[in-house]
This record gives C-alpha cells, structure tokens and sequence, in this order.
C-alpha cells in the first residue's frame, strides 16, 4: 500500500467522523485512566456500565484508595478479571498519590511504571487525556491494519511500527479512534461489513464479503 492510498483512506474516516474520540465515559484524566484499565478484555459498555456507579462515589486517588480493594470490588465485579484489576487500581492510587500529587503523569515512561498499565493504555491516556498523536494497538486495530494492509505486522509492536512510520501526520492524532471505530462495527472480527465500508476499494483484503460496495464522496 502506497502513501496515497493510506491518506485516501484516512481522508474517507476523517469525513465520515470529524471528530472521533473513545467511547469510554470520563471527565478527567484519572477517570479516563482507571476506566482503560478496567477495559482489558471487557467491552467498553460493560466499563461504562461500572464506573457510571463507581464515579459519583469515588473519582480521585484518594477517594478510590479510601474504598480498598474490597469496596472497589462492589463496583467492578461485573468485569472481567476485576480481582487483578482492583489490586492494580488500588496500587496505582497509591502511587499517584505517593509519587505525582495525586496526577496523571504526562511521560510515558511513569505511566508504564503503574500497576496494570502497559504501552496500550498508557498510549491511550497520552493521546485521549493529552493530546499526544500515539496510536494504541488493541485488537482491532491489528486486525484491520493487517486486513487493509496500512501497517501489517505479526506482533502488536510491529502494527504499531508500521502506524507510526505511515499514517501521514494530519491523521495521526486521530488514527487511533477511527482504526479502533472502523474495526468494531465495520471491519468486524468474524464478518466484516464489506460492502458497507468505505474503504473497500482501498483495502487489500483478498476475502472480502460479498455485495454492492458503500458510496463515498469524492
């Protein structure tokens, strides 16, 4: 896939969605935090569902650590792997107290250093809380950047390689959305939308499903 055909297809999911952004409900850095935590392997409905009830009780470090492992429990034994995911919010309260006056760090590097957080919600945190243009690798973004071949690669770190180095730079601060967006209710795992997307005659994917293709606006 050449660089034209890369913006082409950013071009057509910028147009689409001005404006992407997560579908995780939060009103802080914090809460966008905990909520990318609680999101591994769960939906980002089943996260919603939990910190809806979470956050008008406890929505800062203190207020979290205050509830402990157990009373965080209540709220988030409806996610999956909620057991290591409390002791892990619990621990990293106590680190943001102890270490950043109770902040979100900006670098990558001390958010890596958190309990349960890795380079894919600390790039989400950068990008969503604070603007940076990372491009967090989940799921669906390995699948359609390996289906449409913008960035094919066999780890994650590779995708994530080949975004960097060939999502032209207007897109990139949003990439992350639109790949993640594309790939859950369009590039599905079991039965992409074929004929519904956009960038079907864009993608390189050889197994295509059948049907009229979607118009586009040139």
């Amino acid at each position: 896939m050449n660089r034209a055909k890369r913006s082409e297809i950013f071009r057509r999911l910028r147009e689409l969605n001005p404006h992407p952004t997560t579908e995780l409900i939060y009103i802080s850095p914090f809460e966008l935090l905990i909520a990318v935590m609680l999101s591994a392997q769960s939906t980002d409905v089943g996260v919603n569902k939990a910190t809806r009830k979470l956050y008008p009780v406890a929505n800062t470090p203190e207020k979290i650590l205050a509830l402990g492992e157990v009373g965080l429990k209540r709220y988030i034994a409806t996610i999956g792997l909620y057991n290591a995911k409390a002791k892990n919010v619990i621990a990293t309260c106590r680190i943001l107290i102890e270490q950043h006056a109770s902040e979100v760090p900006h670098s990558r590097e001390a958010l890596e250093a958190l309990p349960g957080v890795g380079r894919k919600t600390a790039n989400v945190v950068l990008n969503t809380a604070f603007g940076e243009p990372t491009i967090a690798v989940d799921t669906h973004i390995f699948r359609v950047a390996n289906r449409t071949g913008i960035a094919p690669g066999k780890t994650v770190n590779a995708v994530e390689t080949g975004l960097e180095k060939h999502v032209p730079t207007e897109f990139k601060q949003d990439a992350h959305h639109w790949l993640i967006l594309h790939g859950r209710y369009v590039c599905k795992a079991r039965k992409p939308d074929c004929p519904q997307c956009v960038i079907r005659d864009l993608c390189e994917y050889r197994m295509k499903t059948p049907g009229k293709p979607a118009a586009h606006s040139e």
